[in-house]
């Protein structure tokens, strides 16, 4: 009798492991076999989240069919506790196995936010405010100095705070202005990081081509040369809207006699800060501007200028642009 139940006790562990073989075998061939997931997704897989919980959110959201198959996936590929918290962008057709391997990598998707340039502090705040999957609201009554944030584009990752992506745009401004301030040009009537910030500003909403830029730093470089007022419109606007938002009407000569600094029409010289946050093309053309003898520009009908050394050229140019009005 002794040997018997030695004889079943040694066939039930034989078979029991022939068992547990047969079913690595069988979860190893379904783990890499296309999954449920009909189109590319991204999925948040929640801080703290464990195999069951990760399991649950991928079957909820059409990645796997088969939970129990995630799960016993993680076991055999031996990730355990390994897969971490984030968002991610799963590809259509993904397998178990390449899930797993993905939520262990920590490849987290990257989402971007694009400051294009020339907004003001007021305009990027509400930008980064309605930005989706960040953290925190920042106070609109507390804003960043104005022409302190440099516009590009700015990766991020689900959870990251609203308040952190604002200083990055910070430190990118104040890395750019140390880099480039050491290449201007000695003879230019710029002394210091407060006008160079606040011409390009000026330089940035004037004008959107980049290939244009030197030139119009050029122009209102020559009128502080000579002590010409700049008579910027976008100044003036600024100086009406306090940088908030946009004006929504023609300037009126009611505005152009407003009395504020910021009015270049009525106020000798540069503003006394910024009106926008300019980008890169900007700051170097105001450094590094084109070398010329216009004074004026007007617009051409095409998105660039028109440029005249003399008011007689100007108005000239004035009036074909009225002429360009009227045939629209």
């Amino acid at each position: 009798m002794g040997g018997f139940l030695k004889f079943l006790f040694t066939f039930v562990i034989i078979a029991g492991l022939g068992l547990a073989v047969l079913g690595w075998f069988y979860v190893s061939r379904e783990l890499p076999k296309e999954g449920p997931l009909a189109a590319e997704k991204i999925v948040y897989i929640p801080m703290g989240s464990g195999v069951r919980q990760i399991g649950a959110t991928l079957l909820e959201n059409g990645v796997i069919a088969d939970e129990w198959m995630f799960r016993l996936g993680a076991i055999v590929l031996k990730t355990g506790g390994s897969m971490k918290a984030g968002e991610y962008k799963l590809a259509p057709k993904i397998s178990i196995a390449d899930t797993i391997k993905l939520l262990q990598s920590g490849k987290t998707y990257q989402r971007q936010l694009t400051i294009p340039e020339g907004l003001t502090s007021f305009e990027i705040v509400e930008l980064v405010n309605a930005a989706e999957a960040m953290e925190g609201t920042l106070d609109i009554s507390r804003l960043p100095a104005e022409g302190s944030l440099l516009p590009e584009t700015y990766n991020y990752t689900h959870g990251d705070k609203r308040a952190a992506i604002i200083d990055r745009m910070a430190a990118s401004m104040k890395k750019t202005l140390a880099e480039y301030w050491t290449k201007r040009d000695p003879k230019s009537p710029i002394k210091n990081e407060n006008e160079w910030v606040t011409m390009a500003s000026v330089v940035e909403r004037e004008t959107a081509l980049t290939t244009e830029r030197p030139r119009v730093a050029g122009v209102f470089l020559n009128r502080l040369k000579i002590g010409m007022p700049l008579q910027s419109d976008p100044t003036t606007i600024y100086a009406v809207t306090e940088g908030k938002g946009k004006l929504g009407r023609p300037l009126t000569t009611a505005d152009l006699r407003i009395d504020s600094p910021y009015n270049t029409y009525v106020a000798a010289g540069l503003p006394p800060g910024p009106i926008a946050n300019p980008g890169r093309a900007s700051l170097i053309a105001v450094l590094q501007p084109e070398e010329h003898q216009y004074l004026y520009f007007v617009a051409d009908g095409t998105g660039g200028h028109a440029f005249g050394r003399s008011l007689d050229e100007h108005n000239a140019n004035v009036a074909k642009w009225r002429a360009l009005q009227r045939q629209k």
